[in-house]
């Protein structure tokens, strides 16, 4: 079975302009909304553990502590 393709050629012409749009629905919106914040949320704790962890090799307290107080709002429950 061949793959549909959609082609779209725009072509000038004068005239009044015209603008394309495709209303999505509520629920596909809201759904990749929730898994981008999902996504991100996960690769900034990732990237936070991998900071404190460098930190905690290097024994810098300070970065540590400052770090940590970051990390409280990826743990909090």
């Amino acid at each position: 079975m061949k793959k549909e393709k959609v082609i779209y050629r725009f072509n000038r012409y004068i005239g009044k302009t015209l603008y394309a749009k495709k209303e999505m629905p509520f629920e596909i919106s809201l759904n990749s909304r929730m898994l981008l914040d999902e996504l991100c949320f996960k690769e900034n704790k990732k990237r936070l553990e991998q900071q404190l962890n460098t930190a905690l090799d290097q024994g810098n307290a300070e970065a540590f502590h400052k770090l940590s107080e970051a990390y409280k709002q990826y743990v909090w429950e």
